[in-house]
């Protein structure tokens, strides 16, 4: 049965001070990218706080951790732009994704995903403008419940799609409404098993006007283990392998 470990923690809204030193040519060229410094922060401590995880994990220091890519899974492509993997560690998974002032990081020993999103950036409306980008049978059980839920459900869906694609090592470029994830649980109880075959979604836990969701590679139900940490930028120090449980 897959374990897999997920990080959730708040990103500070001022700048500040990380090691960008231990970031990537690829890494800091990206940063440099953005125009809005509120992003560029975001994802600069973000990916700091993901070396620092996975330097505990592997027992090195943060900026020795490479990254490659792995070969695109999607049939005819086979280029490099497929999962991220640290080089040389294929018994290592990890996925990361922030959104505004949230960040989740995942760590796994098989194939994983994680993705979060603000609802605030969805708006409203977003379940019957985008809705039919979706799965048929997703569709259909956004239409059975109140409006009022739907666009919140939408959003439940699409994160727990956006983390099954990432683990896949498509992306968004995979034929979203092919594949069945299902709504939330908090919205749809019972379906804890409807999705993809020899995959688990899990919805993960987050702030209020946030949905995330993660999904890992394996026979059964996996173990979860969620630990909500403080701001991203205090993991400096990572936290020992496996993590403790909540609570």
């Amino acid at each position: 049965m897959a374990e897999v470990a997920v990080w959730t923690s708040t990103i500070p809204t001022e700048v500040g001070w990380v090691d960008e030193s231990v970031l990537d040519a690829g890494e800091l060229a990206r940063a440099a990218g953005f125009v809005d410094p509120a992003d560029r922060w975001r994802y600069v401590v973000a990916h700091v706080a993901l070396r620092g995880l996975l330097a505990g994990r592997l027992g090195v220091a943060p900026g020795a951790v490479e990254f490659v890519r792995e070969p695109c899974p999607m049939p005819g492509c086979g280029g490099p732009h497929g999962r991220p993997a640290v080089a040389g560690v294929p018994g290592v998974r990890f996925s990361l994704s922030h959104a505004l002032d949230m960040a989740c990081v995942a760590l796994a020993d098989s194939d994983v995903g994680v993705d979060v999103e603000a609802g605030a950036v969805a708006g409203a409306g977003v379940a019957r403008r985008l809705g039919r980008v979706l799965h048929v049978r997703e569709r259909a059980a956004l239409q059975a419940l109140p409006e009022a839920e739907r666009d919140a459900a939408f959003l439940g869906c699409w994160v727990r799609k956006e983390a099954y694609l990432k683990g896949l090592g498509t992306g968004l470029a995979g034929d979203v409404s092919a594949h069945l994830v299902g709504l939330p649980e908090a919205f749809v109880p019972g379906n804890a098993e409807e999705g993809p075959p020899g995959w688990a979604l899990l919805d993960v836990p987050v702030p209020a006007g946030y949905r995330a969701a993660v999904a890992v590679r394996g026979a059964g139900r996996p173990e979860v283990r969620v630990r909500a940490v403080g701001p991203v930028n205090s993991w400096a120090r990572p936290p020992s392998w496996p993590p403790p449980p909540p609570g």
